[in-house]
């Protein structure tokens, strides 16, 4: 399993490329790294270690989850302050000016040629990198299952949020439905509906370009933070994961 060494600027990583399940794994904000040209964007490195910079703990819980699965996965190598690969491109919040209260110095007063130069450079090779393996799947006939992990903070403006775990979805719940059934099976978890965020407000690129779009099966997992902040979290959650996935996967997820 091949890890982002600090301090590398890298547009994506990929773990367990030749992975035979029929699924994608993908993580847009698994990394917290701000290439060196940057200057980490004007901030330190308290701030860096934030939600505003990264999902806590998603990069671990996917890289795990893949190789438990068997799939391949494309992990974003940048941090969601330098661009957000979960929003369009038109998105005011693509390059954040403000996040969570918190000034972005680097990000102020960007040109539209220097914010086109960001995505050309870290967006698009993510993107592309996604596509061109969803293009494989396709090219072999088969229909693959797209699991994007995100992770949320276990307080959001005062409120503690009791989920431990939540399922986005867009238009339909397809996917979403049979996993939130598998998780619920376990009595100690409280698992979100369209919770701690809908999917739909605001509709994030991936269920757009992978759900929507493509017409793929799409599970968007969105675990709480202070469960997957460290490697025993991420490794007993990934299992979890896996435990939901397994049945659902191996029923036949082309229905959805």
């Amino acid at each position: 399993m091949r890890k982002l060494e600090r301090g590398a600027s890298t547009p994506f990583e990929v773990v367990g490329a030749e992975g035979r399940a029929e699924a994608l794994v993908i993580c847009d904000h698994a990394s917290r790294i701000i290439p060196a040209e940057y200057d980490s964007l004007g901030l330190d490195d308290t701030v860096l270690r934030r939600h505003i910079a990264w999902d806590i703990g998603a990069g671990d819980v996917a890289r795990r989850l893949a190789v438990l699965l068997d799939a391949p996965a494309v992990l974003c190598g940048s941090s969601r302050l330098v661009i957000d690969c979960n929003r369009p491109l038109d998105d005011p919040t693509s390059i954040p000016e403000v996040s969570d209260g918190v000034v972005v110095p680097g990000n102020q007063g960007l040109t539209p040629e220097l914010r086109q130069e960001r995505a050309r450079r870290y967006f698009a090779p993510y993107h592309d990198e996604i596509g061109r393996r969803l293009d494989g799947f396709a090219a072999r006939g088969i229909r693959p299952v797209v699991i994007s992990i995100h992770s949320f903070t276990p307080i959001m403006n005062g409120f503690e949020r009791p989920w431990h775990v939540g399922l986005l979805w867009d238009r339909e719940p397809g996917l979403a439905a049979p996993l939130i059934v598998e998780l619920s099976r376990n009595p100690a978890l409280v698992v979100g509906d369209n919770e701690p965020y809908s999917g739909s407000d605001p509709q994030g690129y991936g269920i757009e370009a992978y759900r929507n779009r493509r017409g793929l099966p799409m599970a968007m997992f969105e675990i709480r933070q202070d469960l997957i902040d460290t490697h025993h979290g991420a490794e007993a959650w990934a299992h979890i994961l896996h435990a939901a996935l397994r049945p659902v996967l191996e029923a036949g997820a082309e229905r959805f």
